[in-house]
């Protein structure tokens, strides 16, 4: 059996798609609450679905069973500003189940974030030594939860203590694709975009308040979801794997770009306005995101990352733009 905390969220449940494909047993962790989001997993049969608060108790009755858990689950909103309640999600949870691993030597895969970069002074080399991870900034408490976790994992390894028979940190980049619509806010661009384009707006976009950058000039990395999961079903199959990884294409990409990928996904003619980004954000908004993915090819990863116009133009055209949206 394979567990995945978070498996009704975006990546979880398309990590979920792929493993239910590969005749996995799987165990889903998460909350629904009353909106649409367990349309996420309608499509696959699951082997267990249990509530968040159950974990423990689950994972002790069937710790005989269990292969491998993915922790996907988190509190993921860069808006969030319950500090505590963002640890005991991000940190605490993701410490017990790196422990609970520990004991039991079952396989860990876990969530971390490219928001452990903070804005990017201090690069974007996954180095998970704990000195090269002291240098980076968090610019949230959502991605201070995920670095402290990175720190607190990379200072047990490095002191050689208990471990999972194999661990994995992936630091997600700007990841976009189906099953992302309970996200609201949060969601990518393109999911955010598609339907103004299709109704003939413009898309919107911020202003560049940096000398130097045009407006829609800020860049990002942008991963198509299904990239993701053909990392992790590669870390599935590749046990002898362990380590900190970067996921993203290592192509930065621009917002004009996307949006401009979008409106050709439409068939249409591109048309963008640019706004002043909200002051609240502006001084903590990044200009720039790319991974470096040097040590995630030296571990032998050997599949191709997803053109940004190809990604875009299947997810609005196989998805977003069809009656059933859901992977």
């Amino acid at each position: 059996m394979i567990v995945v905390t978070g498996g009704a969220g975006f990546i979880g449940s398309n990590l979920i798609a792929a493993l239910s494909a590969a005749d996995h047993q799987v165990a889903v962790v998460d909350r629904f609450g009353e909106d649409a989001k367990w349309r996420n997993l309608a499509k696959h049969e699951l082997a267990a679905v249990v509530a968040p608060e159950d974990l423990f108790t689950f994972i002790d009755r069937h710790a005989a069973d269990i292969e491998m858990i993915f922790h996907m689950g988190a509190i993921s909103a860069t808006t969030e500003r319950d500090v505590d309640l963002i640890l005991r999600t991000n940190f605490q949870l993701s410490l017990a189940l790196w422990d609970w691993c520990a004991r039991h030597q079952v396989r860990f895969v876990y969530a971390s974030s490219a928001a452990t970069y903070g804005d990017g002074e201090n690069g974007f080399a996954d180095d998970e030594d704990p000195v090269s991870l002291a240098r980076l900034r968090p610019m949230n408490p959502y991605g201070w939860s995920k670095h402290l976790f990175d720190r607190r994992v990379a200072r047990l390894v490095a002191e050689d203590r208990p471990r999972p028979p194999q661990w994995a940190g992936l630091k997600f980049f700007n990841v976009y694709g189906p099953n992302e619509y309970h996200k609201g806010g949060q969601m990518s661009v393109v999911a955010q975009l598609q339907p103004k384009i299709a109704n003939g707006e413009a898309a919107v976009l911020f202003k560049s308040h940096r000398a130097g950058i045009p407006d829609g000039g800020q860049r990002r990395d942008f991963i198509w979801v299904g990239d993701c999961v053909d990392v992790m079903m590669w870390l599935r199959d590749s046990p002898a794997v362990n380590g900190l990884f970067n996921v993203g294409t290592g192509q930065a990409r621009s917002f004009a770009d996307l949006a401009t990928a979008i409106f050709a996904a439409a068939d249409t003619a591109p048309r963008i306005t640019y706004v002043d980004t909200p002051e609240a954000i502006r001084d903590k908004y990044q200009y720039f995101t790319e991974a470096r993915i040097t040590r995630l090819r030296a571990a032998g990863y050997p599949g191709p990352f997803t053109p940004l116009e190809e990604g875009v133009r299947r997810y609005v055209r196989d998805f977003l733009a069809t009656d059933d949206p859901y992977r």
